[in-house]
């Protein structure tokens, strides 16, 4: 890196918990820096699920840096064994963070990021490739403009990119023609979209905690509106894995939202539907929608309901780098170093390996997508996870490579999901998928969000500016 680029600001792409974590980290270190936020405010995407709770408390979910920051201001450090809402962790946490005198003047809300290169350079020249500063395109109230960085951290997340309800990883046929009846993660059904709900036949297609937080939702809204029916439907021949590892589980709010939703399914109150994959998808003239499934067999099953929950994760847009020389993983989406520590198959939230910036980097030297986004697809992803991120990339860009290689994470263990349960098909699912349970709970149950994207092969909250995050 010449002395010209030495002078220029990193970027850092969405201004949630791991954006603003980069954030701390780069002011802790005196590295000028811009955060470029899409939506109007601080953890715009978060806001979007304030109704749910996290599974972690709060002591999982402050960065280090970012309480170092916070606490000279007369902030007042939330209970650490309580766990906040996805609103109460934007409110609580993010907001007096991103006004800190440190990060106020560094936010740019309404940036919206389209587009990431270099200066006079396309992905396919080599030469002088690595002195040529980063152009990142922003569109800003209708004006496009073109901002210069040494580096960039694209701490996006997947929020922005469900996944399609169709069982192949491609739209079930009719899917788009149904889309009035189909809504993605975490509705807030006991709030504003109560009456969309209630008294209705709602089938919830997923298998992993954004699936898990809606049946119970539902199942509260059915105990106060006559006629409201719930179906299940998961593409394994078993629930066990997204019954979770219940007593076994490190953060009990996490294990008792399987715990639960066992019970429903038992008693009746859940429709569970197996081996159920999404091909087809039919308005009817009564105003219902009619969801086929077929098989590897050819054998079919239909379902005929008032509304759809397509809880089925989502994935990364890689759309922006399209002129960067990124190494991804075929299957997840992450970098190669980086997918068999984070791999579902092997890996729960909480037998993820620490990493940093070594298992991040990609070809295009100074480029890095942190927090909900490096997982690509894998559900595994938690808070904690992404602050250690953060911490490493901000030590390697200040040359301080001993930092980011000392790499120290404690996670909380799930009980389940790094070994096949009895009765599972072999499928990895249920292990991180997404979210929580919302407020009011009925019973008191404070569960909450974590992971948010799809096991693989199948096609989660993020945690940045983009996404669902993960704790």
């Amino acid at each position: 890196m010449n002395q010209a680029q030495e002078e220029l600001p990193v970027v850092v792409i969405g201004a949630g918990p791991v954006g603003l974590a980069a954030a701390a980290h780069l002011a802790e270190r005196g590295i000028t820096f811009q955060v470029l936020e899409a939506g109007d405010t601080v953890g715009a995407a978060i806001r979007q699920w304030g109704h749910v709770r996290l599974f972690s408390p709060w002591r999982y979910d402050i960065d280090a840096a970012a309480r170092a920051l916070l606490e000279p201001t007369g902030w007042t450090a939330p209970d650490e064994d309580a766990s906040p809402t996805g609103a109460e962790l934007v409110e609580q946490y993010l907001v007096p963070l991103a006004a800190t005198p440190q990060i106020a003047k560094h936010i740019r809300l309404r940036h919206q990021v389209t587009a990431i290169s270099r200066v006079g350079v396309d992905r396919v020249r080599s030469r002088s490739r690595e002195f040529a500063p980063f152009l990142v395109r922003v569109e800003t109230e209708g004006v496009t403009t073109d901002l210069h960085a040494r580096a960039v951290i694209d701490a996006s997340g997947t929020w922005g990119t469900p996944n399609v309800l169709g069982a192949s990883g491609l739209p079930a046929h009719g899917e788009a023609e149904a889309a009035a009846f189909i809504d993605h993660a975490l509705p807030d059904v006991l709030g504003p979209a109560r009456a969309t709900y209630a008294g209705k036949h709602t089938l919830v297609v997923g298998a992993g905690h954004s699936a898990a937080n809606t049946l119970l939702v539902l199942a509260d809204l059915a105990e106060q509106e006559p006629g409201t029916r719930i179906s299940w439907a998961i593409r394994t021949g078993s629930a066990a894995r997204s019954y979770g590892g219940g007593e076994a589980d490190a953060l009990p709010a996490r294990g008792a939202l399987g715990t639960r939703v066992k019970k429903l399914v038992e008693q009746g109150q859940i429709e569970l539907i197996n081996q159920f994959s999404a091909q087809a998808i039919r308005v009817l003239s009564n105003g219902n929608v009619e969801v086929e499934s077929t098989d590897a067999r050819g054998a079919k099953k239909v379902v005929t309901v008032d509304r759809i929950v397509a809880a089925t994760g989502f994935r990364p847009d890689h759309s922006i780098t399209s002129e960067l020389r990124l190494d991804l993983d075929p299957i997840l989406g992450s970098t190669r170093a980086l997918a068999p520590l984070i791999d579902p198959n092997e890996h729960s939230c909480g037998t993820v390996p620490p990493h940093g910036v070594d298992e991040l980097a990609h070809p295009e030297p100074n480029f890095y997508a942190i927090g909900m986004k490096s997982y690509g697809r894998a559900p595994t992803f938690l808070l904690a996870t992404g602050y250690e991120q953060a911490r490493s990339v901000v030590a390697a860009l200040d040359g301080d490579w001993d930092a980011a290689r000392d790499l120290r994470l404690e996670l909380p263990e799930t009980g389940v999901c790094n070994t096949t349960l009895p009765g599972d098909e072999g499928e990895a699912g249920g292990c991180g998928s997404s979210c929580g349970t919302p407020e009011p709970v009925s019973i008191g149950l404070a569960t909450g969000i974590s992971g948010g994207l799809p096991a693989r092969p199948l096609a989660i909250v993020e945690a940045d500016g983009g996404s669902s995050c993960c704790s």
